[in-house]
C-alpha cells in the first residue's frame, strides 16, 4: 500500500510522468509537423515551377479532395484547431473521442500538409494546438490520470510555444485565448509542459528566431504618430476578417455552396489559385512575403488586401489549417502601407506595428500578439510600441466585432445547451 500511495505507481507520480512525457511527445510532434508542412510548401513550389498555369488545375481539385476527406474522416479536424479545443474544455474526458482525438490530429496533420502542398492560405501553428491538446491528453490517458481542461490547456500551449518557439507566447496564449477563467492550480501545469516543448523544439530546431532577428527602435514621437494610424487599421481590418469568418461558419458557406460544399471548396481554391497567380505572393502560409517585407523587400501595396482575401476564401472551404502565420504576413502587408505614408521610419519597425495590430485585430488577444512579435523578431526594444499599437487595436476592433474570432468559432463544437 506504501508503494502504491508513494512509489512510481502513485498517482502523483503517474500526473508528473503524464505531464513530462506528454510535453516531450508535444514538442517531438511540433518538430514533425513543421518539417511535412515544410516539405508540403516545397513541393507546392514545384509544382508551380513547373508551370504557371499548373496552380488553376492543382489548387481547385486538391481544395475539393480535401474538403470531401474532412467531411468523411475527421469533421472536428477542419479550420485551425483552436476553436476545437476552446470547446473541448466544457467535457474534457469526452473530447479524446473527437476533438481531440488521435484520428482527428492524424488526419489534421495530412490534411493541412495537403493544403500546404496545394499552395493554400494556411498555417501550421493552429493545427498544432489542437495536435498539442490531443498528445497531451493521450498520455494522461495511457497513465491512467483524469484528463481535465488544464490538461487540454497545458498541450495546447505547449503547441503554441513549440511551433514558434517561443515559450513566453505559449504562457500568455493560455491565459488570455484557453482559460478564461484561469486556475491557479493550471499555472504549475502549463508552465512545465511550455518548458519542456520549448526545450525540445530548441534542441532539435535550432535557436532560430521565427521571422529573423529586426534591432530597429522608434522615439516617443514617432510611436505617438504610427501607434494609432497602425492600431486603428489594422484593428478595423482584422474585425472585418473576424466578422466574415464568423458569418462563413454560422451559415454563410452553406447559403455560398447551396448545398454542394465539395464543389464551393474546388470555387474556393479557383479564387485562391487566380489571386496566386496574379500576386505570385500569396500562396502558402505567407512566411517567405513576411519576412521579405520586415527585410526591406520592396513588395507590392495591395499584398495586404490579397493575401486577407486568399485566406478568407481558403478559410470559407473548410480546409483543415490555422490562421496564424497569413495572419501576420497580412499584417505585414498593412504595415508596409503604413510604412509607405511614413517612408522616413525604420521600416522594420513600422511593418512589426502592422503586424501586432492586424493580429491582434484578428484574434484580440492584444498580450500574445505582442510577445509573439517581439519573440519571433527579437524585437524587445519595441515592446512599448508594440503593446501601444496592439492596445489601440483591441479597443477599435471591440466596437466592430464585440464577439472574439475563436470563442465564437468554438460555439459550432458544443452541445446545443452549452456556452463558453
Amino acid at each position: 500500500m506504501l508503494f502504491r500511495r508513494h512509489g512510481p505507481a502513485a498517482p502523483a507520480w503517474r500526473r508528473r510522468a503524464a505531464i513530462f512525457g506528454g510535453a516531450v511527445a508535444v514538442g517531438l510532434a511540433a518538430i514533425l509537423f513543421a518539417r511535412l508542412a515544410d516539405a508540403a510548401s516545397r513541393a507546392f513550389d514545384r509544382v508551380h515551377g513547373a508551370a504557371w498555369w499548373l496552380p488553376l488545375l492543382v489548387t481547385p481539385l486538391a481544395y475539393a479532395a480535401i474538403a470531401w476527406l474532412t467531411g468523411r474522416l475527421a469533421p472536428a479536424a477542419g479550420g485551425s484547431g483552436i476553436p476545437q479545443i476552446i470547446a473541448a474544455k466544457a467535457d474534457p474526458e469526452a473530447a479524446t473521442n473527437e476533438l481531440a482525438s488521435a484520428r482527428t490530429a492524424l488526419t489534421k496533420v495530412a490534411l493541412t500538409a495537403g493544403a500546404l502542398a496545394s499552395g493554400a492560405s494556411v498555417g501550421r501553428e493552429g493545427p498544432t494546438v489542437q495536435v498539442g491538446a490531443a498528445v497531451m491528453a493521450y498520455a494522461h490517458r495511457i497513465l491512467r490520470v483524469p484528463v481535465r481542461s488544464s490538461v487540454l490547456v497545458a498541450g495546447a500551449a505547449a503547441g503554441v510555444a513549440a511551433a514558434f518557439n517561443t515559450p513566453l507566447a505559449g504562457v500568455a496564449f493560455a491565459i488570455e485565448e484557453l482559460a478564461a477563467t484561469y486556475e491557479q492550480r493550471m499555472t504549475l501545469l502549463v508552465m512545465t509542459a511550455v518548458l519542456i516543448a520549448g526545450m525540445i523544439s530548441l534542441g532539435l530546431a535550432g535557436d532560430y528566431v521565427y521571422f529573423g532577428v529586426v534591432g530597429q527602435t522608434l522615439p516617443v514621437r514617432s510611436t505617438i504618430l504610427l501607434a494609432p494610424i497602425a492600431g486603428v487599421s489594422g484593428g478595423v481590418a482584422g474585425a472585418l476578417f473576424s466578422r466574415a469568418m464568423l458569418w462563413l461558419v454560422r451559415g454563410g458557406a452553406r447559403a455560398l455552396s447551396r448545398g454542394r460544399p465539395v464543389l464551393f471548396a474546388a470555387g474556393c481554391g479557383l479564387v485562391v489559385a487566380a489571386i496566386g497567380i496574379m500576386t505570385g505572393l500569396t500562396w502558402g502560409t505567407g512566411y517567405e512575403a513576411a519576412r521579405g517585407i520586415i527585410d526591406g523587400s520592396h513588395t507590392p501595396l495591395w499584398f495586404g488586401p490579397a493575401k486577407f482575401a486568399a485566406t478568407l476564401a481558403t478559410a470559407a472551404a473548410g480546409l483543415p489549417g490555422g490562421i496564424f502565420a497569413p495572419t501576420l504576413a497580412t499584417g505585414a502587408g498593412l504595415g508596409n502601407a503604413v510604412h509607405a505614408l511614413f517612408p522616413e521610419q525604420p521600416g522594420g519597425a513600422v511593418i512589426l506595428l502592422g503586424m501586432v495590430a492586424y493580429f491582434t485585430g484578428v484574434v484580440r488577444a492584444p498580450l500574445t500578439s505582442v510577445i509573439i512579435i517581439a519573440e519571433t523578431t527579437g524585437s524587445r526594444g519595441l515592446m512599448l510600441p508594440l503593446l501601444a499599437a496592439a492596445l489601440i487595436a483591441e479597443a477599435t476592433a471591440s466596437l466592430i466585432s464585440r464577439e472574439r474570432l475563436y470563442h465564437g468559432l468554438a460555439q459550432r463544437y458544443l452541445p446545443a445547451s452549452s456556452t463558453l
